[in-house]
């Protein structure tokens, strides 16, 4: 098949990028910038915004599926930054499936649409989405999710998949984040770090999306659902920072902060930076606070049956092929 990959060149985009092209299907990128990466593996590139509607249209041309895996995320910014990508971004795909006849759209979604700030364990997807949110990006996730799923018809067939806290080789945003600050001195665990969550191995969530792509049809059983993705195997806050580190070469976090301590921080961090405008992103924010200092993990059941979904790199191959991946980087 051609299948248009929206945030193609990200670390979960590439990840599924590999994956389709090993199954031999042809594959066109969506993405803000050019990767030298995606042009190696032969991945045809299209430049720009998910938010410019035309723009989508034409990439997705002749595409027989969708997976629309582009996002703004993170903890910081103007709300109409993460609206405009998305929500407007998941409508222009949605829009684009229409135009072109697509019957296939998986949508990379995320657990934070559920997580209203409390600890949930072992919940599955009749949890509801959560009233009230600390950020924008989970939000707009709502948002964007609804819209895929709602989209969901006799003539277009959506799934959403939620990958939780995805790590593995080639991470440009939480391990590179972990390391920085603890080379700093400045890393520092939420409570005790003994709260468990979920994470899940870059391999293993884009295998996820191949299966979903295998499964999804018209009609099928997991048309017009979301999905919870993750190795099945949570671990305490502290094993897997810990873990992660080490693989960097990096010693153990040894300080923490009390949970309410980094939740006021959080809040006096996000009242100065926006008295200011400071565009950065806070050192501490209560959607971080609450990240770190809760449990998040949940039943994965519906996705070992419906999809097929069994993750294949465990944990412990997952660490010691990051260990491999940083001990071949010049620079951590």
């Amino acid at each position: 098949m051609k299948i248009l990959v929206t945030g193609g060149g990200g670390f979960l985009g590439q990840a599924i990028v590999r994956q389709l092209l090993a199954q031999g299907h042809q594959v066109v990128s969506m993405s803000r910038q050019h990767y030298a990466n995606l042009e190696t593996m032969g991945v045809e590139q299209v430049l720009g915004s998910i938010a410019e509607a035309k723009l989508v249209e034409c990439a997705a041309e002749e595409c027989d599926a969708v997976f629309h895996v582009a996002a703004k995320a993170g903890m910081w910014g103007k709300y109409d930054e993460y609206y405009q990508t998305n929500v407007v971004g998941t409508q222009n795909v949605i829009a684009a499936c229409r135009t072109h006849k697509i019957k296939k759209l998986i949508y990379t979604s995320t657990p934070s649409v559920v997580h209203g700030g409390g600890s949930i364990r072992g919940a599955d997807e009749s949890l509801p989405y959560a009233k009230s949110f600390l950020a924008h990006y989970p939000r707009t996730k709502v948002m964007a999710e609804q819209d895929v799923l709602n989209a969901n018809d006799d003539t277009l067939a959506t799934v959403a998949l939620r990958p939780h806290l995805i790590w593995g080789p080639g991470d440009n945003h939480l391990a590179p984040r972990m390391i920085a600050r603890q080379k700093a001195g400045r890393l520092r665990l939420i409570g005790s770090g003994n709260n468990l969550v979920d994470s899940v191995y870059v391999d293993n969530a884009a295998q996820a999306h191949i299966h979903a792509l295998q499964k999804l049809e018209i009609q099928s059983a997991c048309s017009g659902k979301a999905y919870f993705i993750s190795q099945g195997e949570p671990l305490a806050v502290k094993t897997l920072m810990n873990a992660i580190l080490a693989s960097a070469g990096e010693g153990p976090i040894e300080k923490s902060v009390p949970a309410k301590v980094a939740y006021a921080l959080g809040a006096m961090c996000e009242m100065t930076y926006g008295l200011l405008g400071v565009k950065k992103e806070p050192l501490m924010t209560r959607f971080l606070a609450k990240q770190l200092a809760t449990e998040h993990w949940f039943d994965i059941s519906a996705a070992q049956k419906e999809l097929g979904y069994r993750p294949t790199v465990s944990v412990e191959e997952g660490l010691h092929r990051l260990k491999t991946y940083y001990a071949g980087q010049d620079n951590v």
